[in-house]
């Protein structure tokens, strides 16, 4: 698939051309020119790319997919091309499914699944069977087959023995542990922050403690066993301390943070819209604060879309039966204009980190690189309606909303998609 860019910014930390305004050609899948003037071909696409960037594609380091086993909320395909139309060429799928994958069967079914699909689907492979957090999943194996890191996703892992000997295996075969932060005994079964907030409603609340202590305690297994550890979507500007100052004492420990924490609060909870239910909790502006701090210094490595779909019976019900989450990947990138990130921060915390972080291949934009780019404007406004969702789910609260920020091309695996 033959493109010419015309008068294109560059973002990317690692190509020669960052923050520039380049054409650029691409030849059955590669980079083949960047420079000023290009002329067209007369087999080539040209796109007009004046006033937008262009970024390594973005890249998911934590999507849930309902295939196998949930395909009413969500398939391969369907995910594949909301990630499309958000700007990502690659998703790392959370484990969660129905078997989930704790074994090499389900991963090589994932993979093949999304073969000759623009977007690259990478497995994330369960830490414990069946997500119990009893015995260790087929890590190996597993990794052997393609799985990119471990998780038991939105579960966190309550036993600290098995969290530890987890930790050892994991190092053993240089694999990553993903861990979702919860202390269940001091969450218990609230459903929102614990403030004013929670008081004024009449909910019981979840304090950032729960989410704090459980980081301290992995902070202080990865120190022992001098081991490294993920810490998925952290949410309180506790957690950002207690990273940042693991991250200067020399523990191997990443995080990532979940784009609509960036940007809701815990005030959108006022009227109950279960579209605003998410996991872990929407908290407080002062944590906003802290977590785009975190974003500016280093301390939170990388940026997730959290997508979680569901079916309208599961969200469309009594605020707390209704269940975490919302379809998310293709609004990432408006979520992050609005909360005040620029190209540059954008393309190392979508684009180049995850994939650092699974040891993946970063795309460059460079001449002689296979094509792996997002095109998009920061500026542009566009109006995300159930006729553009290309979610099979429908559980967003920004449907029907006007955003800034849009997604105009995606290229990956010799296939691109231009939208409108």
């Amino acid at each position: 698939m033959n493109l010419l860019l015309k008068g294109v910014t560059i973002a990317d930390p690692n190509s020669q051309f960052n923050h520039q305004v380049c054409d650029l050609r691409v030849t059955q899948g590669k980079i083949v020119t960047i420079g000023d003037n290009l002329q067209a071909n007369a087999d080539e696409e040209v796109v007009d790319g004046k006033g937008a960037f262009l970024s390594p594609g973005f890249f998911d380091l934590n999507c849930s997919i309902g295939d196998p086993g949930f395909e009413t909320k969500e398939d391969i395909q369907t995910a594949t091309d909301a990630a499309k139309a958000g700007g990502f060429t690659g998703l790392a799928v959370l484990p969660h499914t129905k078997p989930v994958v704790h074994s090499k069967a389900e991963v090589q079914y994932i993979i093949n699944q999304a073969k000759n699909n623009l977007v690259d689907v990478h497995p994330i492979g369960a830490v414990s069977h069946d997500l119990e957090g009893k015995e260790l999943a087929e890590m190996f194996d597993m990794q052997q087959a393609g799985a990119v890191a471990f998780s038991d996703g939105t579960k966190a892992v309550v036993d600290d023995g098995f969290m530890s000997r987890a930790l050892q295996y994991a190092k053993g075969i240089n694999g990553l542990l993903m861990v979702y932060p919860e202390n269940k005994s001091i969450a218990g079964k609230s459903q929102i922050n614990e403030s004013r907030t929670s008081v004024l409603l009449g909910m019981k609340g979840i304090p950032a403690l729960a989410e704090e202590m459980h980081i301290s305690r992995d902070i202080f297994l990865a120190t022992y066993h001098e081991a490294p550890v993920h810490i998925i979507n952290i949410s309180t500007a506790g957690s950002v301390a207690l990273i940042k100052k693991a991250k200067k004492d020399g523990v191997k420990i990443t995080c990532d943070v979940a784009a609509h924490h960036l940007v809701f609060t815990e005030e959108l909870l006022n009227d109950f819209d279960s579209n605003y239910k998410v996991k872990p909790p929407l908290r407080a502006k002062s944590d906003i604060k802290a977590l785009l701090a975190g974003l500016k210094d280093g301390t939170i490595d990388a940026i997730a879309s959290q997508h979680r779909p569901h079916e309208p019976e599961f969200k469309n019900v009594e605020f707390e039966i209704a269940s975490y989450g919302i379809i998310a990947l293709q609004t990432v990138l408006p979520l992050l204009v609005k909360a005040g990130l620029d190209a540059s921060q954008i393309a190392e915390k979508l684009s180049v980190n995850p994939r650092k972080l699974l040891k993946l291949k970063v795309p460059v934009i460079a001449a002689g690189e296979a094509a792996n780019f997002t095109l998009y404007s920061l500026t542009e406004k566009w109006q995300y309606t159930a006729a553009n969702n290309h979610s099979k789910s429908r559980n967003s609260p920004l449907l029907n909303e006007t955003l800034t920020g849009k997604v105009k091309l995606v290229y990956n695996n010799n296939q691109f998609q231009v939208y409108g």
